[in-house]
């Protein structure tokens, strides 16, 4: 059956277009589009959606809808995330979305996020055929409002946690300076320390044997550190990501300005005003771990969101 997902996110707004099979699960990508939005902008400190940046989402839909349209696709759903969920003014976005772009619009709660989440980053990782379903999994998504952590075996989610730690919050936050000041830095980095801290369990952290990371922050770390020009997705699903590497890539990247970063080859100009907080997030989500290294995921909720669709999740 041919589905579409949209994923309203705090950052970006995404289109999968896939054909699945009920029967054994696999699925086929048709489209696959990406733009950054950036819902979340100024959240964190108005609590509601600022109206512009609903403005850039509803234009992206508008152009989904077209695609969605044209690929024949028989049903759809559309996944809402932490920025809708928070805001006051959410569910009025999220009935807009349904009623302007006839998209069936879900505001997700933080277990539904993480289940399909989980299945998405999980479904066909080749831990599973050398026998590691058995393993504690952690799936990290770093997202532009919050990052999930989800602990699971095998294709099953366990113990989630969605703590306020996003790129686009934390750049808003504590960067001030072009290119960002050491000090500012450092008190993203504390911040987001504490904040997985008192969010991530001693015990859970400690049973987890390996490590996923999916969405924006990730993959854009996949490839700029093998310097893809262009962006190439197969290079980046299943790619093995040192937590060394993304350190040096933090510093390296951080001395540079805004302009600068926008012509980095690997990551799309859209992602530079907050790839530097990313990194921070990405380095400090596998230190809370004790992981030197990351395996890199293409599939994430969208994929989830798919599988939903077809009965499978």
């Amino acid at each position: 059956m041919r589905v579409a997902v949209v994923d309203i996110g705090s950052n970006s707004t995404r289109l999968l277009i896939a054909d699945v099979d009920p029967a054994s699960g696999a699925v086929e990508e048709v489209l696959r589009r990406s733009e950054v939005t950036r819902l979340g902008e100024g959240l964190d400190a108005s609590g509601s959606l600022a109206e512009h940046a609903i403005e850039r989402v509803m234009s992206t839909l508008a152009d989904y809808r077209g695609a969605i349209r044209s690929h024949a696709v028989s049903v759809n759903l559309a996944l809402l995330t932490a920025a809708v969920r928070e805001a006051a003014n959410g569910e009025a976005f999220a009935a807009r979305v349904r009623d302007e772009f006839q998209l069936d619009a879900h505001v997700l709660t933080g277990e539904e996020e993480a289940r399909l989440t989980f299945l998405g980053a999980t479904a066909d990782q080749p831990g599973e055929k050398r026998g590691n379903a058995s393993e504690a999994t952690v799936v990290i998504d770093i997202g532009g409002g919050s990052t999930e952590f989800v602990i699971g075996r095998g294709h099953v989610a366990g113990f989630h946690a969605s703590l306020p730690v996003g790129v686009v919050r934390m750049s808003e936050r504590h960067i001030r300076s072009d290119p960002s000041a050491p000090d500012e830095l450092d008190r993203l980095a504390r911040d987001v320390r504490a904040s997985f801290q008192r969010g991530l369990p001693a015990e859970e952290r400690a049973s987890v044997a390996r490590a996923i990371a999916v969405a924006g922050t990730a993959t854009s770390a996949a490839a700029i550190d093998q310097q893809l020009e262009p962006y190439d997705p197969a290079r980046v699903h299943g790619y093995v990501l040192a937590l060394a590497a993304v350190d040096g890539m933090r510093a390296r990247v951080a001395a540079m300005n805004e302009a600068e970063r926008r012509s980095l080859a690997g990551l799309h100009p859209d992602r530079a005003p907050t790839i530097v907080a990313g990194l921070i997030i990405l380095g400090e989500a596998l230190r809370a771990f004790g992981r030197d290294a990351v395996t890199v995921s293409e599939h994430d909720i969208l994929y989830g969101g798919a599988l939903r669709l077809a009965g499978l999740g």
